[in-house]
């Protein structure tokens, strides 16, 4: 079935919608204006910082309305030959050049595949290979050289993200690019999201980690993580992919340190509060130190943002006198 078809049946992208749903958290909006783009027969872009569940999304929509999802990386390597496809050059020493020994690249297996080509930063990739991504999206197919002409099936779409923090090694798209895609642009999750994420990512921290403690790292490491978005030395923080780490990895330090029998009790006294704050602090500095960008104006260190951001939420703030 096409995405065409399925846009002319709002009770079949209603269904789709509601099992996608069921697997993404926190995007109940982005989740719609994706639907509607793609099932109106649009390419899209994608604009946020990592770790912002475009990736899984996407995948869910391809998965749910069983077309191909295809990854590239946009990078100066990712040349139209890479991208389109080449001759097995094995096979044109002996055959010459010819359609049967042409070895199909991301964009050509996913317009004769019908499915959803997806460049991951996407402002990195080269002028020449954006072009050749324009031809298609335009005309819905490609002449190759000495193998004819390719004509995409309706299911295919162009998918791109780029990172708006990000402009080391990137790229101003051009006006042309702009004109021929729709945009949407996402950020981070709110607070419950995120819970709801490290319930399902990190819902265990450590086997021998009881529920309320787990409960009580889950809750610190997403406040830590948050924490690293608004800080005025950070130019960029972190994703929730850190929360999880830092979930995760203070869990197998609380079972080393031998911190996990005392279960809820733990800030019930100070030594045992203490030394769960310590650990924290070095989950922390593993999870998150190179995940944060401080700004290159500022004389600081990660680590010295990180400790800052720590104390300010174990130390200064009521709320976070005891664990979670």
């Amino acid at each position: 079935m096409s995405t065409r078809e399925l846009g002319e049946s709002i009770d079949v992208v209603a269904d789709v919608r509601q099992r996608v749903a069921n697997r993404v958290v926190g995007r109940e909006r982005e989740l719609d204006l994706v639907l509607a783009a793609v099932a109106a027969g649009r390419d899209l872009i994608i604009e946020g910082p990592p770790g912002t569940s475009k990736t899984t999304l996407l995948r869910a929509i391809t998965a749910e309305w069983h077309v191909p999802f295809l990854l590239v990386e946009g990078n100066a390597d990712l040349t139209p030959s890479k991208l389109v496809g080449h001759h097995n050059p094995a096979r044109v020493l002996t055959e010459d050049f010819h359609a049967d020994n042409f070895v199909d690249g991301p964009l050509l297996t996913a317009m004769r595949e019908g499915g959803f080509l997806y460049v991951e930063e996407f402002n990195r990739a080269p002028d020449d290979t954006l072009n050749t991504l324009l031809a298609a999206m335009a005309d819905r197919e490609i002449v190759v050289p000495r193998v004819g002409r390719v004509v995409a099936k309706s299911t295919f779409r162009v998918i791109a993200s780029m990172n708006p923090y990000d402009n080391v090694g990137t790229t101003r798209l051009s006006s042309s690019v702009h004109d021929r895609m729709c945009r949407l642009a996402v950020d981070y999750q709110d607070t419950q999201a995120e819970m709801e994420i490290l319930a399902v990512r990190a819902p265990n921290t450590h086997p021998c980690v009881p529920t309320e403690l787990a409960d009580a790292v889950r809750r610190d490491a997403v406040t830590l993580t948050r924490s690293t978005r608004n800080h005025p030395d950070v130019r960029q923080g972190s994703s929730v992919r850190g929360a999880i780490d830092l979930a995760l990895v203070a869990g197998e330090l609380l079972a080393l340190r031998g911190l996990t029998t005392a279960g809820a009790d733990l800030g019930s006294t100070e030594p045992l509060r203490a030394a769960y704050i310590e650990t924290v602090w070095d989950a922390v500095i593993i999870s998150l130190s190179g995940r944060i960008h401080v700004d290159q104006a500022v004389d600081a260190t990660p680590e010295a943002v990180l400790r800052e951001i720590w104390e300010d939420h174990f130390v200064l703030e009521a709320a976070a006198a005891s664990p979670g």
